[in-house]
């Protein structure tokens, strides 16, 4: 008989390979400084694609090109809590986009700009610029906590800048320490790999690994919801007291949007709240919340990686009582609250402290000079003369804000000169509209979005001008792939691309983000458009109660015909 130990089976998953590099060079330094100074290559090692997300930059390639030969290029992103930049911040992106990238600037959905195809030999430039400007880009991608949103609009009392200013200390307290990024940005050098120090470097609230994915966190002040707060892995409600105070947060955890196409154990998910914090415990809880996704999130799967599946499958009971024990004190109890709306303001308002702000509206995020409409050199324009602050809205638009009542009109006149206009700046159900960027930079795009979306509102806005519908708002938001960037999973209608043409179709979202939608339509092609939705429309007419926005309607009327849940699309 045989003695030779035979092995039992084991079904124990292995780390994925992201777990690996970063575990290998937990600096993230990757061999990124030394591919920068090899002027004969043009593309970064898959490797190190993967290290340059935590440094806030994406190598992609121009897709409309690829027939002729894969044209690598670079997409970076800001790292700007609660999306407010100062005038002279502002014009240090809106050269650094001529100078280095598209002469565009692409707002995001997170209250960032994102630069879109820099080339190699551009992006060292860029990143130093950025960093001499006291600006970063470092963790606004990455398994690590991501870009604070909080609300955009300047307050009508000492609230919204107090959130403003608690999101940014949140945002400090969340950043990793490497030195990497300062090393290769800045200085241009290659972090010595082998050095013990940097081998067993050890980041003081992330470990060697970091997180299993990305941490997103916002704030938000209701009754507005416009940094969809339940879209997030941590989100906090400011409450007030008796005295319009700032008494604590409501605390959210466990929210997310990806979901990929086919798979069923992927799924957008709403936060639960768990409890009130006061400010003083602002920091701690955040740092729980993020080291419980760092400890029990799963690190063999990246699509199942995100914090939203340790609440769905533990519970929320569970992870308040895992927060609490890592605080050592118990949680009070979540206050009363109200989400009614997540629009942004448009035209001319008044500050609470006697100043103007001013909202324009962005089509599709993208800030670009086209034709007589020239709205990157009208900002550009009005923040030299004026130097109001820019805040980025968590729907990509844009506000100036601490204008003097007296230069309202020479701002108007500045902007009309560039074709830029200040009331009736689009229809009220495009201000409502968002796409994601998609083709020709995503490399995760399945279909189009930013350059296909404008086109079908104006098929939209045609119908329901026909119906006698033109002044309902209809929140609609469209992403080229499942990822859900423009956050389409909250929307009244939203489209989510399959391939060229093709979209699935969410219904039932609501004006308030504190529902999402479901599938009503696994896929819709262009060609089906209109039909598609012009009947929606017509019956959405012909049944809605009252005033009943589309999204109630839905969730009303349609959503108990369909057969299949959102999970099993």
């Amino acid at each position: 008989m045989s003695t030779e130990t035979i092995a039992a089976p084991t079904t124990e998953k292995k780390p994925t390979h992201n777990e690996e590099i970063k575990l290998a060079i937990p600096t993230l330094a990757g061999t990124l400084a030394a591919t920068m100074a090899d002027t004969t290559v043009d593309r970064f090692s898959d490797d190190d694609q993967q290290f340059m997300k935590f440094h806030g930059i994406y190598q992609q390639d121009d897709r409309d090109l690829r027939k002729t030969g894969k044209k690598f290029m670079f997409m970076i992103r800001g790292r700007i809590p609660g999306g407010v930049l100062q005038p002279k911040g502002y014009l240090v992106y809106d050269r650094l986009a001529t100078e280095y990238g598209n002469n565009t600037l692409r707002l995001t959905s997170r209250q960032s700009f994102q630069f879109h195809g820099v080339v190699k030999s551009g992006l060292g430039p860029l990143m130093k610029k950025i960093n001499e400007a006291m600006m970063d880009t470092l963790a606004a991608c990455g398994d690590v906590n991501r870009n604070v949103m909080a609300p955009s609009a300047p307050a009508r009392d000492a609230l919204g800048q107090r959130l403003r200013d608690d999101a940014r200390r949140v945002s400090e307290a969340l950043m990793p320490k490497t030195k990497a990024y300062h090393s290769i940005w800045v200085e241009g050098v290659q972090l010595n790999l082998e050095d013990p120090e940097n081998k067993e470097f050890e980041d003081p609230l992330y470990g060697k690994t970091y997180l299993p994915r990305k941490f997103k966190t916002a704030f938000a002040l209701a009754p507005v919801n416009d940094v969809d707060l339940f879209t997030n892995c941590l989100g906090y409600i400011g409450i007030a007291d008796a005295n319009g105070e700032l008494a604590g947060y409501n605390i959210t955890v466990g929210g997310g949007l990806g979901r990929s196409h086919g798979n069923t154990l992927t799924y957008p998910r709403m936060a639960d709240v768990i409890g009130f914090v006061t400010p003083e415990q602002l920091v701690e809880v955040s740092r729980g919340v993020l080291t419980v996704h760092r400890d029990f999130g799963d690190r063999t799967d990246r699509k199942h990686a995100r914090l939203k599946y340790i609440l769905e499958e533990k519970g929320a009971a569970w992870f308040r009582a895992e927060l609490e024990s890592r605080l050592g004190y118990k949680l009070a109890e979540a206050r009363p609250f109200e989400f009614t709306s997540q629009s942004d303001s448009f035209g001319w308002h008044q500050q609470a402290d006697g100043n103007l702000f001013l909202g324009l509206f962005v089509l599709t995020g993208r800030i670009k000079d086209d034709g007589a409409y020239r709205l990157k050199s009208g900002l550009r324009a009005v923040v030299e003369k004026f130097g109001p602050e820019v805040r980025l809205t968590p729907s990509q638009n844009i506000l100036l804000c601490n204008i003097a009542p007296a230069q309202r009109d020479a701002v108007t006149a500045l902007l009309a000169e560039h074709g830029v206009p200040v009331e009736n700046q689009a229809t009220i159900i495009r201000r409502a509209s968002m796409a994601c960027p998609s083709m020709p930079t995503c490399g995760l795009g399945l279909a189009e979005s930013e350059r296909y979306l404008p086109g079908l509102m104006d098929r939209i806005e045609a119908k329901l001008g026909s119906l006698g519908l033109s002044d309902e708002e209809i929140v609609i938001r469209m992403t080229g792939c499942p990822n859900g960037c423009a956050r389409p999973y909250m929307a009244e209608i939203g489209f989510v691309g399959k391939g060229p043409g093709r979209y699935q179709l969410w219904l039932g979202g609501n004006v308030s983000s504190t529902r999402l939608n479901r599938v009503y339509k696994e896929t819709v092609k262009d060609a089906e458009m209109d039909a598609e939705l012009g009947a929606l429309f017509e019956r959405w007419k012909n049944t809605r109660i009252g005033a009943e926005r589309f999204g109630d309607w839905a969730a009303r009327v349609v959503w108990p015909e369909i057969v299949e849940a959102p999970a099993a699309a």
